[in-house]
């Protein structure tokens, strides 16, 4: 039975965290309002919220994002095992209800659960061609 938590194993918690998720990014998946980054590592998955200001000036807004956001990934962990994502709120997301941000984060996790089956080469061979 999976557990629907979101403890401390399952967060990237400090600045290192995200940088190493920055800097070593082997999938991306853009989805108009938010755009979700994520690395291969080992361990169960993990996931980091960033909501800045910019994108919704009101903590209540930027606290319903970030709930709906944790909600989704606790029902798509076992899809996204040994991934560290971050999640990038864009400019937009305010408008988008709590719904279609449970539809749009579905289809999201789901491309990046593809993408991070092809070996890491073939991504950057594949991003090299398309440019």
């Amino acid at each position: 039975m999976a557990s629907y938590c979101f403890p401390r194993q399952v967060r990237l918690l400090n600045a290192g965290d995200y940088q190493s998720v920055f800097n070593d990014t082997s999938s991306k998946v853009f989805a108009g309002e938010f755009l979700l980054l994520a690395r291969k590592q080992a361990h169960p998955a993990k996931l980091g919220l960033i909501v800045s200001k910019k994108t919704d000036k009101r903590a209540v807004g930027r606290n319903r994002i970030k709930r709906v956001v944790r909600d989704s990934f606790r029902h798509h962990q076992e899809l996204l095992n040994g991934l560290e994502i971050i999640f990038l709120a864009r400019n937009g997301i305010r408008e988008v209800d709590n719904a279609d941000l449970h539809k749009r984060l579905e289809k999201a996790w789901k491309q990046l659960a593809k993408k991070a089956q092809k070996p890491h080469s073939e991504q950057k061979q594949h991003n090299s061609s398309k440019k």
